[in-house]
Formats: structure tokens, sequence, C-alpha cells
């Protein structure tokens, strides 16, 4: 079979750089494996090792720095036919950590060549999280106060089921790319090589050199025997077929014609407790049955339980391009935390918007027509105020009908649940 390397784009390294190496190495094994360039996924990031997926005539992705794991997962989850292969340098590895440990724990098939060469060659020659503690580098003296990585030993410890560490400069590179790529689950080779465009200026480094390391090192020439198990994406096809098929979502048939025409905006000013967001969702339901585009956007503290609560509901005959609102239809003020969440809509009011106001809350200036509503005098409890205010709007005509707001509770609600809530609006309407 032919090179897979790309004439049109050969590979250009600094003179004895070890990336020029594994280029070669990668080529062979991809020969030898008998694979054409359309079988092939080259995944890579940023960095002198960003430049393979040019230099091969095979499918090819390019990303973000430290992220090239995430997308191969994604392809090979997808595409499992590929052999998905990613080059990654030590810098990326670093910055890509945490991407690093979910692809030993999933242990998906596809193989990682780490071309370790112990700083950041691309940007100046600064520690990495490989560069030994007495190298002399281009940030100062951070590497050494910083135990370097193990890379082999950090991603046994994080299950993965193929480890493998080499020099550059060994003739059986090849072979061991080959080996690693076969392997049926995750599989990494962390390949030691020279940097003459930064690291060997200040620190020697030689082939022998790193012969010599390596073979101090803990022992990682292939699988790892504890962590042996099923290949993640075929386990992921297997579990989820026999998964019970998802029901279709819900379709709400458009049988009413809604009171008002045009984009209709409405607000929700609430706290926590008084099922603001159900009621926004509720109104959006009530205008898919008219045939109407909804648009729900919600605002909350983190606490969940306790501060405003805001919905912001577009209703709309047209489509709706943004779902901002700046000077709502109709506003429901049923809590002081959400008023002054929104308080400078209300100086943006048209004289025509109304107001549903609980006669507790204070309001900002408006122009808008402000219908005060006692809910307490009326027995309606704080959690029932938002889908009381939904039916005082219904009971006008306003944006909504009665027939759609009780529409939307049937599809929303079953049961008790349900015939408490048309009974609270049945009693609304009177």
């Amino acid at each position: 079979m032919d090179s897979l390397l790309n004439p049109q784009r050969p590979p250009v390294f600094c003179p004895g750089c070890a990336h020029d190496q594994v280029t070669k190495a990668l080529d062979k094994a991809l020969i030898n494996m008998n694979l054409a360039g359309n079988q092939v996924v080259l995944v890579s990031d940023i960095g002198c090792s960003g430049l393979f997926d040019t230099f091969f005539n095979t499918h090819a992705f390019h990303g973000l720095h430290g992220r090239a794991l995430t997308y191969a997962t994604g392809l090979k989850m997808t595409r499992p036919e590929l052999t998905v292969i990613v080059t990654m340098g030590d810098g990326g590895l670093g910055i890509g950590g945490a991407h690093l440990l979910s692809t030993c724990r999933r242990n998906i098939d596809l193989t990682l060549l780490v071309l370790n060469n112990f700083n950041y060659g691309m940007t100046g020659g600064q520690c990495s999280s490989t560069t030994p503690q007495e190298a002399t580098v281009g940030s100062g003296f951070l590497n050494q106060i910083e135990k370097p990585m193990d890379v082999c030993k950090v991603a046994q410890a994080a299950g993965a089921a193929y480890t493998a560490r080499s020099s550059a400069y060994r003739k059986n590179l090849p072979e061991a790319i080959e080996q690693a790529i076969r392997f049926n689950g995750f599989s990494l080779i962390d390949i030691w090589g020279v940097c003459p465009g930064r690291y060997t200026k200040r620190n020697k480094l030689t082939p022998a050199s790193i012969e010599a390391q390596i073979s101090e090192m803990p022992p990682a020439d292939g699988p790892v025997e504890e962590n042996q198990r099923p290949e993640y994406g075929s386990s992921y096809r297997e579990k989820s077929a026999a998964q019970k098929a998802p029901s279709p979502p819900k379709t709400i048939e458009a049988r009413f014609s809604a009171p008002e025409t045009g984009r209709q905006e409405v607000m929700i000013l609430g706290s926590a407790g008084q099922r603001i967001v159900t009621a926004g969702e509720l109104l959006c339901l009530a205008g898919l049955t008219a045939g109407l585009r909804a648009t729900l956007k919600n605002d909350y503290p983190i606490t969940v339980l306790r501060g405003h609560s805001v919905s912001e509901v577009v209703l709309s005959d047209e489509e709706i391009d943004f779902t901002g609102i700046d000077s709502p239809k109709v506003v429901l003020a049923l809590a002081q935390e959400g008023v002054n969440r929104k308080k400078s809509i209300f100086g943006t009011l048209a004289d025509s918007a109304r107001v549903f106001k609980a006669r507790e809350v204070d309001l900002p200036a408006t122009a808008a027509d402000v219908v005060e509503v006692d809910f307490k005098a009326l027995g309606i409890r704080p959690p029932d105020r938002a889908l009381a205010s939904l039916a005082l709007m219904a009971g006008e005509n306003r944006v909504l009908s009665v027939e759609m707001l009780k529409k939307a509770l049937k599809t929303r609600f079953k049961g008790e649940v349900l015939e408490k809530a048309l009974a609270l609006v049945q009693k609304e309407m009177r």
C-alpha cells in the first residue's frame, strides 16, 4: 500500500525534531495495516503536534488546545468503523488533563500518541506538565517547584487499558504504534523526543539519554492487566439497544383562535415557591393550542428555594427572532422580589399595557393600567397566585382565552392536580 503522507504538504519541523520521526513511524504503521485514507481520522489540537492532520491524506479534525480527545470520542461513537488517532503534545495533554482521565475511564477504541518533548515548543519553551524539575525553560522557576507527571502512570491509575512508553528514535516505533491502534479499547503511547527549537538549546537531551531515562521509569509496554474490560463504544451500543424506546414527544393540536394577533409579550414577576416557571410554561402551552409560536425565558437565583423568580413569555403568530422583552403587554406582579428584579421595565410600559398587581406589592411609577388583586382576601395561596393571574388574563381575553388555558392545564397536569387547577380557574372566572 502507498504512503498516506500528503505530497502537497510534506512534513516540516525544526531540524532534528522528534516529531518528524513519529510522522514517518505513523505512516509506516498505517501502511502495514493496509488502511486507506478514508478509513482513518487524525484528530489534533494546538502546537507542533497539531500539524499532523495536514501532513496526511486522511480525514482530519483540528480543534482547541487540550480538547482533541473529546472530538475523537464523538467521532468514534458516531463512526465506529473509522480508525481514530489523536496526536497531542505534552502541553495539550496538561491543558486537557480532565479529558484524558475521562477517556481512560471510558476505554473507547481510539489511540492517543503523546508527542512528549517536555515543553511548550511552539509558544516559547515554557514548562509543561512533564518538564523535569532540573530543566531550564522559558517560564522561569515554575517547573522547579512542580512534580512532573508520569503520563503512563496517571493513565493507568485512571483506568487506561493499554499504555506504552517509547523513544521517538526506536526502530520498532511503527510496530509499537500499530499494536496500539489494533488494541480494541483506549490505547496511549507516551513518545519521548527532542525539541531542538526550544528545549535542547538550554538542556542536554539526546536519543541515548532518553533511552536511559525511560529504562528507569515504571514499565509501560502494552495492555494493563488490571484495566482490561469491554470497549466502551460496543458496550454502549449493546446497552442502548436493549433500552425501551422513548415515547414520542406530545403534539398539541391547534384548535382555538387566539384573542389577539401579532407579538404578545408577558412578564411574570414573583418569588420562589410561587410556581412562576410553571405559569410561564402553561402560557406557552396555551399559545400552542392556538397555533402560536412560543418562547419562554426564566430567571431565578441558584438558591432555587429563595429569591426572585421571573418568566418572560413571547407568543406570536409569526416567527420569533428575538426572545427578549423590553416593554411587555401584560405584567403579573406577584411578589416584591420579582418586581425589584425587573423594576426598570415599568417606566417603559405603554398606557395600553395591563399590570395585575398583588395588593402587598409596591410598583415603580408606570403609565400602564394597574389592576390590584387582593389574593389573600380571595383565599388564594401564594403557590396558586400565578395560575389565578393567568385566569384573570383569560377572563379578559388578554393574550389567551379561557379555552386555551384549560387545554394547557389538561396537557400539563393529570388527576387530582388537574382537578384542583381547573377548579381554581373556574373560581376566578366567576
